[in-house]
């Protein structure tokens, strides 16, 4: 099947690493998968165009309203993925909110990443129930053997014993959305008692000006690097739960969907209650001991690669079927 797939695809961001990765499900499957950045499209007359030119046979988008509503009425059976902006944002817009109940209305299926994210949609728009599937994020963790730590700390300047060292680490694009900035003056207090603890933002530089100002404001007690070896800043945070790193992260809805806090992670609400955190991940070795181990457990267990993929190719496969 020829498959039409409408995604935000600015580089580094959460929406293209996650549309190519479903790409890839489909593609192994056999299916032809086309992406295309839906920033770029114009209207819902080139989508039809492309579709009639194209042949395009089934269609699949991420984000109701910012690429779900190019398929409307183009008389192909098609799917749709929640995003994130969807239902922390764009629901609370009255125009958006019309559109996306309207793609849930002719989608055939709807994809939400997590149980609060299909709750607050059914809720929102209860037609649309029963075709809202649960799939979380699956990853496929490799280790970056590129990256060297020993390395890192030589460039940046760090000599001292790295045997009293921690180093916190802000996997993170520079865009001013991700707020990179949110821990550096508390962070940087916290380091002025104790020069034992550092801070290294590294992601690919999204917003060059943007960029400019955060390297600007950090001082030599923050550390930053414009790392392209980072790809998946999305997956991030399951990335180092998988790889036994503890995690520490902001109480958002988010995080707070894939993290039991003092279980699998640590959330914060604040600067100063990162740091208090932060203190206790350092001296609670129980602590520490716990949270790699039932990280490691929930993601293997919920956040399964392989079982992205069946899901994906048998809603598209059902897709089919329907037409």
């Amino acid at each position: 099947m020829k498959i039409l797939f409408l995604a935000c695809l600015r580089a580094h961001t959460g929406n293209a690493t996650t549309a190519q990765r479903i790409r890839d499900h489909l593609e192994d499957a056999g299916h032809t998968c086309i992406l295309k950045d839906a920033d770029a499209v114009r209207s819902p007359f080139e989508v039809a165009r492309l579709i009639y030119q194209e042949k395009f046979e089934a269609g699949l988008a991420i984000h109701l309203y910012k690429a779900g509503r190019f398929l409307l009425g183009n008389r192909i059976p098609f799917g749709a993925v929640f995003g994130g902006t969807d239902i922390n944002e764009d629901i609370k817009n009255e125009e958006k909110y019309r559109v996306m109940g309207a793609v849930l209305e002719e989608a055939r299926f709807a994809v939400a990443f997590t149980y609060k994210m299909k709750e607050v949609a059914a809720t929102t728009w209860p037609h649309a129930m029963n075709k809202i599937h649960i799939q979380t994020q699956g990853i496929l963790t490799h280790p970056n053997s590129s990256f060297n730590c020993e390395t890192f700390l030589e460039n940046a300047g760090i000599r001292q014993d790295r045997g009293n060292l921690h180093l916190f680490l802000l996997i993170c694009g520079l865009r001013r959305v991700k707020d990179p900035l949110y821990l550096v003056e508390t962070f940087a207090e916290w380091h002025k008692r104790d020069p034992s603890v550092y801070m290294a933002i590294i992601g690919p530089s999204v917003d060059p000006v943007f960029t400019h100002e955060v390297v600007a404001k950090l001082q030599k007690y923050i550390l930053i690097t414009q790392d392209e070896t980072v790809k998946q800043e999305s997956a991030a945070v399951l990335e180092a739960m998988d790889l036994e790193v503890p995690v520490l992260a902001r109480n958002i809805l988010g995080n707070t969907a894939i993290i039991k806090h003092e279980d699998t992670g640590l959330i914060f609400s604040n600067p100063q209650e990162f740091v208090e955190l932060a203190k206790r991940l350092m001296t609670e070795s129980a602590l520490k001991r716990r949270i790699i181990s039932n990280a490691k457990e929930y993601v293997q267990t919920h956040h399964s690669w392989e079982r992205e993929r069946e899901k994906y190719q048998n809603l598209i496969l059902n897709l089919n079927l329907t037409n």
